[in-house]
């Protein structure tokens, strides 16, 4: 059997970055970024307020205090987004509003609630130093530096970045279109009423949310029979606007596990066992040159295979700069792992003591026991080497959730 890195390596030279397009601003979340950005701009581009208060010159009110204040003639008022027609003097204000332009001549923003105005005229209550509450132009962003890396995914942070270099439109590796099937006679679709020897599809329903989650375009074409024609059609009658194909189940010895049998008839094999615990059983190859990824039946080995090897490629495929999930290091809480001889994944949860995040099995690590992945926060990866972890050894942990709902169950 392949080795989990082997499989990883294998997997991830078979797929390449899918093609630069420019898209508007607003759909880009959760995209890659294809090229260096470089600001155009300083930002912010002029000195301004970072409150509402009053622009004056830092000597004139070294010596305010409460008992003390030190009144200024105020020559206008000036609101954001309007440029000031007055230069401060000595003796001298303005009237200030956030964002708006500190006008010329004067150093200091004094905010209103250290001043008390009186007719044509303000008192000033405190002493501030030169400089103080004004947001000077490229604190945020020098013109000429570079703001973002190729590779980073666009979140809500970047995405405003990128509004305020003025980019409305933004180069990405498109999103990946995927196929999602999921095989056997035994499925039944989630609306049907539970038979004997049926069980509900879960399968294709799992497999196409992570595809979105990890931000695919999904077609899931639900439930095709143990039958390799059937299989074989609906592989082959798919547009060839296709990115990847991603089946669930078929992927065993068993007399009806089709689809390893379909792959080599229509497309190319390339592995189909990794020394893995759960996901043994499963299919990599291609189908018209298009990545198939055969993953198990049994839905947790669905999930684990999933992270280890199909986001992995999507990442790839949208010019992600970093592939894989997040690892940290954990103190195991309780024994886990089985032996020696294959990469196990084990599902935990986390807690922090002190320095350190603590880990314990969910429970039942039965491949069939999906409750488990609700449950996990992470994935305990034991190398083949490792075998069973006893309480107090440290052990690595692939990171899953980072919602906050599923910390506090």
């Amino acid at each position: 059997m392949m080795k989990v890195e082997e499989a990883q390596k294998r997997v991830l030279e078979a797929v390449v970055p899918l093609p630069l397009v420019r898209l508007p601003l607003e759909e880009c979340l959760g995209l890659f970024l294809a090229e260096e950005v470089v600001s155009p701009v300083d930002i912010p581009p002029f000195d301004n307020s970072a409150m509402d208060g009053y622009a004056v010159r830092a000597a004139d009110i070294a010596g305010a205090e409460a008992s003390s204040p030190v009144r200024l003639e105020v020559l206008e008022d000036l609101p954001a987004g309007k440029v000031p027609v007055s230069e401060v003097g000595q003796g001298q204000a303005v009237r200030i509003m956030t964002g708006a332009p500190v006008p010329r001549g004067a150093d200091t923003v004094v905010p209103v609630e250290d001043t008390e105005r009186e007719g044509k005229g303000t008192s000033i209550l405190r002493a501030w130093k030169r400089g103080s509450n004004i947001r000077r132009a490229g604190e945020d962003i020098r013109k000429g530096s570079t703001v973002l890396q190729p590779g980073i995914r666009l979140g809500p942070a970047e995405i405003g970045v990128l509004a305020g270099l003025g980019m409305a439109r933004v180069p990405v590796r498109r999103r990946p279109r995927a196929v999602v099937i999921s095989t056997g006679d035994e499925l039944i679709p989630p609306q049907e009423e539970l038979r004997p020897g049926k069980i509900r599809d879960t399968n294709s329903f799992t497999v196409a949310a992570m595809l979105r989650e990890a931000g695919a375009e999904v077609r899931r074409l639900g439930i095709i029979p143990d039958d390799a024609d059937a299989l074989r059609n609906a592989l082959l009658e798919e547009k060839e606007d296709v990115d990847l194909f991603v089946t669930s189940g078929g992927v065993s010895v068993g007399d009806y596990d089709l689809v390893k049998q379909v792959l080599d008839d229509v497309g190319r094999m390339d592995f189909w066992k990794v020394n893995m615990r759960p996901g043994k059983p499963q299919a990599f190859g291609s189908v018209r040159g298009k990545p198939l990824f055969g993953l198990p039946g049994n839905p947790v080995s669905v999930m684990v295979s999933f992270e280890q090897f199909v986001r992995p490629a999507l990442r790839r495929m949208m010019g992600a700069a970093a592939l894989f999930r997040p690892v940290i290091e954990a103190v195991a809480e309780e024994p886990m792992g089985r032996s020696a001889g294959r990469t196990e994944f084990i599902r935990v949860r986390l807690r922090r003591e002190g320095g350190d995040f603590l880990a314990r099995p969910t429970g039942p690590q039965g491949s069939g026991i999906l409750s488990s992945m609700v449950l996990g926060h992470g994935l305990a990866v034991l190398g083949e080497e490792v075998g069973r972890v006893q309480p107090g050894e440290r052990v690595a942990v692939q990171l899953l959730r980072a919602e906050p709902e599923a910390w506090v169950r």
